[in-house]
């Protein structure tokens, strides 16, 4: 690497640990305010002159090349920067030539922090591994990365004891790589697997959450992205087996989780029809009422009788309240505050707002309180 006084000025004995990101003077220039750096300032325009954009492209360029070695460094606080940093600078631009000159380089690196790193350090990891799919296209040159990085993103889905969010990233971009670089038949197929496993375990679930939910959503729609790729032989075997399950996630606690399941019944039922005609589901008129019913679930206009139900049987069992009250119509009316109540009700807490205003008012006559 070159050495400049303005680039960098490195310690005695060791590298330059410290990574910083762009300064605002780099504004002007369109790609660079999304990288974080190693080096100071970068070379800006004079007040309305025009920027070299190959000087610019060049300086940008050193920059990612920096934060490639640092990638390769001890310090997992610094590995991540340069994470970061790749990730930002691959999603500014198209960048083919110069990855494609660096892609063993990178795909080192990236499995290098996935099986070093831990946390946050896998989840940008993963995340950068999708970009290197994205920015070398469907080919040869993918389909290298991913079969070398696949392995190991399945080996984190997998464990237990890596943290859920890299875990999950796992999930969603080993299915985007997939989808982009796969050529062979049998990855797609493997892939799929490792997500059924997954979401699969949410059909024992009884409708209920846990901390695995996020994992689960994050494994079926990468599932469902690869199976708009599969033959449709093998799509006709996954709607059989799923079609009559998939509608127990429509249940499930977490509203993430539903709406994951009903676009993946909308994505089935479309196949399924493009296949056959004349595809004919039976239990379809049960299954619209349930989706029908999810649509308004969360709309404000829901009257307040449904709301006072109070059908949570759950929660009323941990607090000991019972069985939900069910109250009938001249309860309801009974309870109703009266207008003049409403009225007198208001009026007592303005003057109550007041009251207490002044007395908080810090200018009011300290004589005031005795």
């Amino acid at each position: 690497m070159p050495k400049s006084n303005k680039r960098s000025s490195r310690p005695a004995g060791g590298r330059q640990k410290t990574i910083q990101p762009f300064s605002d003077d780099d504004s002007s220039v369109e790609t660079m305010s999304h990288c974080s750096s190693y080096s100071d300032a970068a070379s800006v325009a004079e007040d309305g002159a025009e920027v070299d954009e190959e000087a610019a492209q060049e300086d940008f360029e050193f920059k990612l090349k920096g934060l490639i070695e640092f990638t390769m460094d001890k310090s997992a606080k610094t590995r991540q920067a340069a994470l970061e940093g790749l990730k930002n600078g691959l999603s500014s631009k198209i960048l083919y030539d110069f990855i494609l000159d660096r892609r063993i380089t990178l795909t080192d690196s990236i499995e290098r922090c996935l099986k070093k790193g831990k946390g946050e350090e896998q989840r940008v990891a993963a995340a950068l591994a999708c970009l290197l799919c994205c920015q070398l296209g469907s080919g040869v040159e993918s389909e290298e990365v991913f079969r070398t990085l696949a392995p190991v993103l399945k080996t984190i889905i997998s464990d237990r004891s890596a943290s859920m969010p890299a875990r999950q990233a796992c999930a969603s971009y080993l299915g985007l790589c997939c989808f982009i670089a796969t050529d062979d038949i049998e990855d797609l197929y493997m892939t799929m697997e490792c997500m059924e496993n997954l979401f699969t375990k949410q059909y024992r679930s009884e409708g209920g959450s846990d901390n695995a939910t996020a994992l689960h959503i994050q494994a079926l729609l990468s599932w469902a992205l690869l199976l708009t790729i599969c033959h449709s032989s093998e799509v006709k075997k996954k709607i059989d087996i799923h079609l009559h399950k998939l509608p127990r996630l429509l249940s499930c606690d977490d509203v993430n989780m539903r709406i994951a399941a009903g676009e993946t019944l909308a994505l089935l039922f479309e196949l399924a029809r493009e296949a056959d005609a004349d595809f004919y589901y039976e239990d379809l008129e049960p299954l619209t009422e349930t989706l029908k019913a999810l649509a308004t679930d969360c709309n404000k206009h829901r009257a307040k009788v449904d709301r006072r139900k109070q059908t949570n049987g759950f929660l009323r069992s941990i607090f000991e309240l019972g069985p939900p009250l069910l109250l009938d119509a001249a309860t309801l009316k009974a309870m109703k505050v009266s207008r003049d109540e409403r009225m007198n009700n208001s009026a007592a807490f303005k003057a109550r707002t007041k009251a207490r205003s002044k007395l908080r008012d810090k200018r009011a006559d300290v004589g005031e309180f005795f």
